[in-house]
This record gives C-alpha cells, structure tokens and sequence, in this order.
C-alpha cells in the first residue's frame, strides 16, 4: 500500500454521508445547507475502529458557559478524541463545540436543558470533520477515482463516449432531498403541484415542468427564501 493510499485510508472511507443521513435546514443563518444525523458518525467511528471504549473514545476537556448579546448565554465543550489504528492510540484530537443554554425567543427567553449534550455531538463532529467525516457535504469540489472516472470524455452534460464509465451526474444536480424539502413547502402553502410549480416558474424566471428541472442551487434559495419568509 502507497503512502498516499495509507494516508487516505480512513478519509475516504467516512467522506461519503448516506442520503438518509442528511436533512436539508429548514431555518436559521444555516438553512438551505445539509445537516448530518450525529449517530452516523457514531456508527462510522464504531465500524472503523470497533466500540466505543474499546477502539475509539473521547474526554471531555472543558464544559463553560459564556454570555452573548440580548441577554443569551452559550454553552462550550471542548473534547480530545482518541482511536486506535492498526494497533495504536492515537494523538489528541481536538474539537470545540457549541449550544443555546438561554436563547431569546418571540414568546420569551427558553433554558435548554441539554445545552451540554447538544455541545458535545457538535464537539464530536468538529474533531471527526478532521479525519475526513462527511468530507464530500462540506466540500463537494474534492473528486477522486472513487466518485469520478478517470478518463471520461464527455458528449455533453452528463453523457460519456461509447465505451467509457457510466455518465456522471451533473454537478449541480437537484438532490432527492432537496426534493423532499420542496414538497414539504408545497404542502405548507397547500398549493397543487401544477400552482406551485407555476409560482417556481414565476420566481426563477423559466418554465419549471418537474422539481427535477430545478438546479440543487436553485432549489436550495427557494427553501431559503421561504424559510425567510416564515420567519418574518
């Protein structure tokens, strides 16, 4: 095995994240953007390196509070994860993690009793993002021989020459998730598919026949306009 193989090894084993792993955000500064289900990084941790405890662990560093601005308060974690790898602990790995404890909210300021718990799946995520987990959400540019064929000369988007590898998938394809997402906004307005898609035509300033014709870009500012809408 090559040096560059070996390095890569566990990266390319946790970059990819199962589509029924992620969940588009459907609110907030972050929303349009994937989020990951925390116990699919619990469950790649475990098949790479064996149980918690046994073959992979974190210590919990720090845990402190820190006030923000209109009278909120966020809670802190700081974690060291460890693995074991053909044989060896690992050094420390860091990650930081963050939660609301007091959040200002329209009916009043809400405690979050699980501030804590909240902080550390976020400290977890933070430390295994640097061993390559869910690389391919956060950076889509980063194609290898595992998602891309090698060689393949294009007809045209998405389409290869004859006896090439199967066609690639445009880029910016609508993701089935994303779909998912609009649907879901459908039915909040209680539009048909005939009325909403007409409103997406109107929007995006071309005709839309299927959810399909949209772009994942596309697609993605229309659930985060609307979601600005529902929140105003």
């Amino acid at each position: 095995m090559s040096a560059q193989v070996g390095n890569l090894h566990i990266y390319n084993q946790a970059r990819a994240v199962p589509k029924e792993a992620l969940k588009v955000i459907a609110g907030g500064r972050l929303s349009g953007k994937s989020d990951i289900n925390p116990m699919w990084r619990i469950k790649q941790l475990t098949e790479l390196f064996g149980p918690c405890g046994i073959g992979w662990r974190y210590v919990i560093a720090k845990q402190w509070l820190e006030n923000g601005g209109n009278d909120e308060i966020a809670a802190f974690v700081n974690i060291e994860l460890f693995f074991k790898y053909e044989g060896a602990w690992s050094e420390a790995i860091p990650g930081t993690g963050g939660s609301s404890f007091v959040a200002k909210e329209k009916s009043g300021p809400y405690t979050s009793d699980e501030c804590f718990k909240m902080a550390l799946t976020d400290a977890i995520s933070v430390a295994c993002k640097a061993l390559g987990f869910g690389a391919d959400v956060y950076w889509d540019k980063d194609t290898t021989k595992y998602n891309k064929p090698p060689q393949a000369a294009q007809n045209g988007q998405g389409q290869t020459k004859p006896g090439t590898e199967e066609p690639e998938t445009p880029k910016d394809a609508i993701q089935p998730i994303t779909i998912k997402a609009l649907h879901a906004i459908r039915g909040e307005v209680g539009k048909t598919e005939e009325e909403f898609k007409q409103g997406l035509s109107q929007m995006i300033k071309r005709e839309i026949r299927s959810l399909k014709d949209l772009s994942e870009s596309e697609a993605r500012g229309i659930v985060k306009v609307f979601n600005q809408r529902k929140a105003g």
